[in-house]
């Protein structure tokens, strides 16, 4: 063979050899298990979510998915281990609100919500929702706001514990109105309901899935939904914004996402795969049935939601001066 023709050849083989060198590792993703953790006990809405993803998602992957509950801390062991585990997509992360909120109100997270994470896709959200005693004279949220501007400090407003979203959605009620309520801290939403439900606390915001049964029983009387949108679990509910606090929002949300410098193409795989769950009729109706409402999009819509609330509730709690240790 001349030497002229040979080296193209040389040159073309040596250029195959370097692509297959080159082929990603994730080529086989995957080929063994994944762990999904939940930074909460199992049974809970996390929990339940998580583990309806983890049956569907696995059976599009063709691998088991499984669930591992790391609760403690209000989420920060499970997002600090996940933090510290090898991106390669083997281990990913159901994570909340709580992973943005909770570097600006513990000084013990050692975590970056955006730095040391690589965003998957959000899988829902579900608002929060002002209640008030089903015997409250507030008929709605702008005779309570003429009520608490009129007397400051006088209305108690009930929360799950300090940080909670809960007791965050009250801070951004306040700061949104410009009213002073007074925060009473309760160990669980379950532990401050017969109060509230009694009429010796005058309002509360929790979580629109726990707190529907009491609505609809009459035991409670719902003023606002804390969302920009209504939820499709209760339309009938305004927002606080269509209630009269322009452009408040707040929401209680749920997402995957992995370690940080996760391969490109193992996220785009995973958000696919995610996307084709969340479609699926049988899913929709078992997440709807958790009162909460399925949120759909890219990995980098996420990523920017997750920088976004980070930002915000960074200024909120430092605004607040709210710190736990």
């Amino acid at each position: 063979m001349h030497a002229l023709h040979f080296r193209p050849l040389l040159a073309s083989f040596c250029f195959c050899v370097a692509g297959l060198a080159l082929a990603p590792a994730h080529a086989a993703y995957p080929d063994k298990p994944i762990r999904l953790i939940v930074g909460f006990t199992a049974g809970g809405t996390a929990d339940t979510v998580a583990r309806i993803l983890g049956v569907s998602m696995g059976e599009r992957l063709n691998q088991t998915v499984v669930v591992e509950n790391r609760a403690g801390a209000n989420g920060n062991l499970a997002t600090e281990s996940v933090a510290r585990s090898a991106p390669d997509g083997y281990t990913i992360f159901f994570t909340s609100v709580g992973h943005a909120v909770n570097p600006a109100l513990y000084k013990s997270a050692r975590y970056d919500p955006v730095k040391d994470f690589t965003p998957i896709g959000q899988v829902l959200s579900a608002p929060n929702v002002l209640v008030v005693p089903a015997n409250s004279p507030f008929k709605d949220v702008k005779e309570l706001i003429a009520y608490a501007r009129a007397n400051p400090g006088k209305v108690d407003v009930a929360s799950s514990g300090f940080g909670s979203s809960v007791h965050l959605s009250a801070e951004l009620f306040m700061q949104a109105t410009g009213v002073k309520l007074t925060h009473i801290p309760y160990k669980g939403t379950s532990v401050a309901l017969p109060d509230l439900m009694a009429g010796t606390i005058a309002m509360m915001f929790p979580n629109l899935p726990t707190i529907i049964p009491f609505i609809e029983s009459g035991k409670l009387r719902a003023l606002g939904v804390t969302t920009d949108k209504r939820s499709q679990a209760a339309p009938n509910i305004p927002t606080l914004a269509e209630a009269g606090v322009p452009g408040y929002n707040m929401s209680t949300w749920y997402g995957l996402v992995g370690p940080a410098n996760m391969d490109a193409a193992v996220v785009q795989h995973l958000n696919s795969v995610l996307q084709q769950t969340l479609a699926e009729p049988a899913i929709r109706k078992k997440l709807n049935d958790q009162g909460v409402d399925i949120v759909s999009g890219s990995a980098e819509a996420f990523g920017q939601m997750i920088q976004s609330e980070t930002d915000k509730w960074a200024k909120l709690v430092k605004e607040a001066n709210i710190k736990i240790e």
